[in-house]
């Protein structure tokens, strides 16, 4: 699978996570071949202040969110992921579940938008959640939409 890099930007990820940069790299791997993407990609698990930032610059949310997408749109280049840790952490714990689950969860989400993947409209936001389901079973991990309404 061609480059995917993950940076540990935050250390707390490590106690929050056991081993984040291998989780995030496993879900994006299976998120491309789920898309039948290839290319190189950036996973960035950082904390909330840097998705804020982030946030307000590319998207005009001064707030921080729990993924955000950036494509390349360079030949080769997918794009980058960048994952806010106290959002992801606070989320699992909302829904009960493990916080690697909903790590994996997120890259994998974040993968198939750099993959061309969407969510705007009923369709593309139904068939999304199917390869997300697809690929947390492909990881050993829980549904993320079991349950959900």
């Amino acid at each position: 699978m061609p480059g995917i890099s993950v940076i540990l930007a935050a250390p707390g990820w490590r106690a929050a996570v056991k081993r984040p940069e291998a989780v995030a790299r496993r879900a994006a791997e299976a998120a491309l071949r789920e898309a039948g993407a290839a290319g190189a990609m950036t996973v960035l698990l950082t904390d909330d202040s840097e998705v804020k930032r982030l946030n307000g610059q590319h998207r005009a949310k001064v707030k921080p969110t729990n993924v955000l997408s950036f494509p390349a749109g360079a030949p080769g280049q997918l794009g980058d992921v960048a994952l806010a840790l106290g959002v992801v952490r606070r989320e699992a714990r909302e829904a009960g579940r493990k916080t690697a689950a909903h790590l994996a969860h997120l890259v994998a989400h974040g993968a198939l938008h750099l993959a061309g993947h969407d969510h705007l409209l009923a369709g593309e936001a139904r068939r999304m959640e199917r390869a997300e389901a697809r690929i947390m079973r492909r990881l050993g991990l829980p549904n993320p939409w079991r349950g959900v309404t």
